[in-house]
């Protein structure tokens, strides 16, 4: 494996990607991240459909600048953290997959691209563990995931680490919370058996960062004790309290500022402040339990002025430290979330947030 890992890293990359010439980090007051979604490459297990991109093409706004392209490719990989870099995106979170059989890691062919990167040193990297499935449903199950990030992902220097502690975006504390009870364990049992396991192999200890709405009692009772060390979101469909689904991003807009605010008055714990750029479920068959949900995209201009509204979030008060922020997504096209350049649409999603949030690489 070891030796396919060089050999891919290897592969010719056309001059037009390497135009842009080498960059160096920029680092500001803020930290701006993208999750990843690594489901666009034909016949991989665990991507939507074995032609993942058929159902997109129906919807021509959203064909990537880069065309129909083979993720996991050096190439696309190495022209995509140039942009991120270029436009002040300072990390990038890849959705993470593992299960049965023989608890196998799948849909990474994106991060192992992002390994193979020099321009990786420009961006960091961080996991969202998709843990949305029956998986882990054994302690041995569970030792085994962690020993597998342990080892692979956060000795290395381009890891997202906070206060020199490696970073892991849990999609769902609820949903963690539930599977450990299925074989007599709890989140904190669990979590705590994760540190151990970590500082065992001499590396730090890890900031888990709960998925959860800000409505959930969860955070006011027990994250804190649970072990984790702040909250975070893919993403919001709704506010806090009693408001339905958004039919406009207006809608979705506000949902989000509500959470936002009573993450503020309740949480002990930091928020990574979770953005998006819209919703669309359409291409993967829609919202079924509200169809107008998907009327959620955003403008660009909404899309700043959502960014501006995160940006003031983040300096609002003392409840909120670490002045980070994670968008949703870079390129969830089937979702209709999305701020990769497009044919269409060009540069202008990563034009707010430069806009907003300053940086980008230096050339």
């Amino acid at each position: 494996m070891r030796k396919f890992l060089r050999l891919a890293c290897r592969r010719w990359l056309p001059a037009w990607m390497l135009a842009l010439g080498a960059v160096s980090s920029w680092a500001g007051p803020y930290q701006v991240g993208v999750y990843y979604f690594p489901g666009w490459r034909d016949n991989t297990p665990g991507s939507p459909s074995m032609h993942p991109w058929d159902p997109i093409k129906p919807y021509p706004e959203r064909k990537p600048l880069l065309g129909w392209y083979r993720e996991g490719d050096d190439n696309i990989m190495r022209q995509q953290l140039d942009w991120m870099a270029a436009y002040g995106i300072q990390y990038v979170v890849f959705d993470w997959y593992m299960g049965p059989p023989g608890n196998t890691v799948y849909l990474d062919h994106a991060l192992q691209a992002y390994l193979c990167a020099p321009e990786r040193a420009d961006v960091k990297f961080s996991l969202l563990w998709a843990n949305h499935s029956r998986f882990p449903a054994s302690l041995a199950d569970w030792d085994g995931l962690v020993r597998y990030w342990s080892a692979n992902y956060f000795p290395r220097p381009e890891f997202l680490k906070i206060d020199g502690h490696p970073v892991v975006f849990v999609f769902s504390a609820d949903m963690l919370e539930a599977q450990a009870k299925t074989f007599g364990q709890t989140t904190q049992s669990l979590l705590a058996r994760a540190q151990s396991i970590v500082q065992a192999a001499g590396g730090q200890s890890v900031q888990f960062i709960a998925g959860t709405g800000a409505s959930a009692p969860f955070i006011s009772a027990t994250a804190k004790a649970e072990g984790y060390s702040g909250f975070s979101a893919y993403n919001y469909q709704q506010g806090p309290a009693d408001m339905h689904m958004s039919h406009s991003y207006a809608e979705l807009d506000q949902g989000y500022r509500a959470q936002w605010q009573l993450f503020a008055q309740k949480a002990d714990l930091p928020l990574i402040v979770p953005a998006t750029s819209g919703w669309d479920k359409r291409p993967w068959g829609g919202t079924t339990a509200d169809r107008q949900h998907d009327n959620s995209e955003s403008s660009p201009e909404q899309f700043r002025q959502h960014l501006q509204a995160a940006r003031a979030r983040m300096d609002s008060g003392p409840w909120q430290s670490w002045k980070y922020a994670v968008i949703c997504c870079w390129n969830e096209y089937g979702e209709g979330s999305f701020i990769e350049p497009t044919e269409q649409g060009r540069f202008q999603y990563l034009e707010q947030v430069k806009a907003v949030f300053g940086g980008g690489a230096q050339r």
